[in-house]
């Protein structure tokens, strides 16, 4: 009897031992040992042992999930991208609008003769510098032109004489008589025009010197005069956009105006 309980206590430590290994090995594992002991003595004994041991792994329990960071990052991104777009587009000033700066002021838009021919008081001073500004530019337009003419009569002139150097230079050995009187004729006609040209420059000269003069007695008005007569016609305040929105509107007026009253 005591070799036969010998051999059934090693048989269930073996058992119990073999249990965790099965376990690991095949993710799920059983053991089962028992033991008895049986006595004369009215006496028994009796052990179980139970152990399981399982693992389960399922690859597909992240199925959905590895994104999600990805995910999370790119809507934060979206949501600074969001952000940097409002706060640029809020701090992007309005353009002003000028016209409802001006008030009477619109009125310069008009015709030309709409205003200049006006009784009214407000347009006296637009008027009066229109008026000076367009006799100016004429004054300016008839010195440039005096020039100009005095240029083109003093390069006539340099190309008479010239002519004149080089006729005057001819070999005339061996001329005929009428070979002779031909050169004599165009020497004659070449300085007779330069003579012509002589008395042009100086009527140029002169023309030039009277275009000055009156240049210099009808200066164009300045920015003074504009901001006075504007502010004269204008019902609101006058800031340096609305003078300078002015003077283009009325460049326009200037020349309308200076043409109409140019002479020759």
């Amino acid at each position: 009897m005591t070799i036969r309980k010998t051999l059934l206590a090693s048989l269930a430590i073996l058992a119990l031992a073999a249990a965790p290994a099965l376990a690991k090995d095949g993710g799920n594992g059983g053991g089962h040992g028992n033991g008895g002991s049986h006595g004369g003595g009215n006496g028994n004994g009796g052990g179980n042992g139970n152990g399981n041991g399982g693992g389960k792994g399922n690859s597909s329990a992240s199925h959905g999930k590895a994104s999600a960071p990805g995910q999370l990052a790119k809507s934060q991104d979206d949501t600074t991208d969001d952000i940097t777009d409002d706060t640029a587009t809020a701090a992007t000033p309005k353009e002003k609008n000028i016209h409802a700066k001006l008030g009477r002021l619109n009125s310069l838009q008009r015709n030309i003769n709409a205003y200049m021919n006006s009784k009214s008081k407000k347009f006296a001073g637009i008027q009066a510098y229109v008026t000076q500004a367009a006799a100016a530019q004429n004054a300016q337009a008839k010195l440039d032109a005096a020039n100009a003419q005095l240029a083109a009569d003093q390069a006539t002139l340099a190309d008479l004489t010239t002519q004149l150097a080089d006729l005057n230079a001819t070999d005339t050995t061996g001329f005929t008589t009428e070979q002779q009187a031909a050169l004599d004729a165009q020497i004659a006609d070449v300085q007779s025009q330069i003579d012509a040209q002589n008395t042009a420059i100086t009527a140029d000269t002169q023309a030039v010197t009277d275009a000055q003069n009156a240049v210099t007695n009808t200066p164009a008005p300045d920015d003074a005069s504009l901001d006075a007569a504007l502010q004269d016609m204008a019902n609101k305040p006058v800031d340096q956009e609305v003078t300078d929105w002015a003077k283009g509107v009325l460049a326009d007026k200037i020349d309308q105006a200076a043409a109409a009253t140019s002479t020759p």
